[in-house]
């Protein structure tokens, strides 16, 4: 989730996986990062080959981040890695940005 108190910092949340060192990711670093600046979901087929990818598992191979909006704004991401190299389909990319959206409607709905 972006820092409610520095909205340029991204916030790890609740995650399950091993235990990484970036907790607090800048918007203009990562993947994570990259995909709440574009304010787009990113697919990576190949994270070793990609020159934003902050490495929090030896393990990962492939990556997927879908922003969360709230009224039009980025409030946060879901991040998913994968063990395998080009994990994810186009199926898996809309299916992840249907739950972001309702992530998003959640969350709106809970701050009214």
């Amino acid at each position: 989730m972006l820092d409610p108190s520095d909205p340029e910092m991204l916030v790890l949340g609740p995650f399950v996986g091993e235990p990484t060192p970036h907790v607090r990711i800048p918007l203009d670093q990562g993947i994570c990062g990259a995909a709440v600046a574009s304010r787009a979901t990113i697919v990576v087929d190949d994270v070793n080959a990609d020159p934003r990818y902050l490495s929090c598992s030896i393990k990962t191979r492939s990556e997927i981040v879908a922003p969360i909006f709230v009224d039009g704004k980025v409030v946060g991401e879901i991040d998913i890695d994968s063990h395998t190299p080009a994990a994810f389909t186009e199926a898996d990319r809309s299916f992840l940005e249907e739950v972001a959206q309702i992530v998003g409607n959640y969350i709106a709905l809970s701050q009214t």
